[in-house]
């Protein structure tokens, strides 16, 4: 009877032992990896490769597919990891995770068609408005992972128990076997001690190979942990890039603003100049009708000097006929003859004077057909000059509408390169995030390495008791 107690109490506890490591592995370690997979899925791979798409270090097929690949691993790890024996307390802390899922992948179906239609300043507020979901997300996926971690100290504290009370119990039944075993009951003890150490090996063997596990899983945190490092890195770089480009988008923009000046002023020029020909050329129009009004008039001083000068002859003819009639009448005409010659001498001067008003009134004539001539020309040249000057100051409109395209395309670059500084530090903020998330994640797993390791050598101990 004794000896089937302690085989039943054997056969309980150590049924309690690979429990207690059955969960520790299945239900702690396992979803260690199946949680990291998610959290690393949607905070490195998703928004890495929105990241890398919009700055143009990959395509956006290849992101779109790298994205596609992310949320099958997701569905995948979850899925397996809900199937795991979970607490009340991941039960809650799962139920707000998947509802942060939800809005998570309704904004990232948001962002695919922008990404595909390479719309890059929508693109970057889409994903600016996507940390607002991922960082909550994480901090939940975070918190399963500590749970993860503190359930797993808690199974293993237990396990100890659970050891240190067999332990006790086997050394009592030792003394007690050797002070009142028969040889038969010596025959007994023997088999059961010998099911007993073939247990003590299934549970070393079972404990080592949880230790190799929890190895290989301290061995991908430290990869995963140097991958959010040299990705921090990377972005680190990018935001000093993102800081000079927008800088030097912002020097464009300056300049631009000064040709944009200078366009201004030279349009305000042409204007001035424009506006001044066309007061000058009305000027000329005034000079030329002044000038025909004065070769009317010239010809009219023409035509009366034209009949002073008949006048003239005809005057002289009258003296001439005066002197012949006053020779005639001898002394009776002398008074005659001298008045018949101071008419002629007066129509003597007379024609003279009208011979030089013609030759005046020619020269006058000729001045104005030179200067009517010079003014046609005047008129023509400054008519041409106020069609350059049109033509000068609609191209510098035409100049100043280009820059004025110019200014608003640098300073939407400016603006772009400057969100994108600030998005890419905020992506710099959540891998330190998750590079302290996945040096705690490697601690646990250093725990959990540490206490199987415990378990193994006591496991051991009991073996050599035995």
């Amino acid at each position: 009877m004794i000896l089937m107690a302690i085989a039943i109490y054997s056969i309980s506890s150590f049924e309690r032992i690979d429990r207690q490591i059955a969960t520790i592995y299945d239900d702690r370690v396992v979803p260690l990896q199946q949680i990291k997979q998610v959290s690393d899925s949607y905070a490195i791979v998703i928004i890495d490769s929105f990241n890398k798409a919009e700055v143009g270090l990959i395509t956006s097929d290849d992101a779109l597919q790298a994205i596609n690949k992310a949320q099958i691993i997701i569905q995948d790890s979850w899925n397996a990891y809900h199937n795991t024996n979970l607490t009340l307390a991941e039960e809650a802390i799962i139920a707000e995770t998947e509802d942060l899922f939800i809005q998570v992948n309704s904004k990232i179906a948001q962002i695919e068609p922008v990404l595909k239609s390479q719309n890059t300043s929508q693109l970057d507020a889409l994903e600016r408005s996507l940390y607002n979901y991922t960082d909550p997300l994480t901090t939940q996926l975070q918190e399963l992972i500590n749970l993860q971690i503190r359930v797993a100290k808690e199974e293993r504290e237990k396990a100890n128990l659970v050891y240190a009370e067999i332990q006790l119990v086997f050394k009592i039944l030792l003394v007690i076997s050797l002070l009142i075993a028969s040889p038969i009951g010596f025959i007994f003890s023997r088999s059961i001690l010998t099911a007993f150490k073939h247990t003590l090996n299934a549970l070393v063997a079972t404990s080592t190979e949880m230790a190799v596990a929890a190895e290989e899983q301290d061995r991908i945190a430290a990869q995963q942990a140097s991958a959010v490092n040299q990705t921090t890195s990377t972005m680190t770089q990018l935001t000093a890039s993102s800081k000079v480009a927008a800088q030097q988008a912002e020097a464009a923009a300056e300049g631009a603003k000064q040709v944009l000046d200078l366009a201004s002023g030279g349009t305000q020029t042409v204007a001035r100049s424009l506006s001044e020909m066309v007061a000058l050329k009305q000027k000329m129009v005034v000079m030329q009708a002044q000038i025909f009004q004065l070769s009317e008039q010239t010809d009219r001083i023409g035509s009366i000097s034209s009949l002073v000068s008949d006048l003239a002859n005809q005057t002289n003819m009258l003296a001439l006929n005066a002197a012949i009639e006053a020779v005639r009448a001898g002394t009776h005409g002398n008074g005659f003859a001298v008045i018949a010659a101071e008419i002629r001498k007066l129509a003597d001067r007379s024609q003279k004077s009208a011979t030089k008003i013609n030759d005046l009134v020619e020269d006058i004539q000729k001045a104005i057909h030179s200067t009517e001539i010079v003014t046609r020309d005047s008129t023509k040249t400054l008519e041409e000059g106020a069609k350059i000057s049109q033509d000068t100051a609609e191209t510098f409109s035409g100049v100043k509408a280009a820059i004025d395209e110019f200014a608003v395309n640098v300073q939407t670059i400016s603006l772009n390169a400057q969100q994108q500084a600030i998005a890419i530090q905020q992506v710099v903020e959540a891998m330190r995030v998750l590079n302290t998330a996945a040096a705690e994640t490697a601690s646990g797993i250093r725990q959990v390495k540490i206490g199987t390791q415990n378990l193994n050598e006591a496991a051991i101990v009991l073996k050599a008791l035995v």
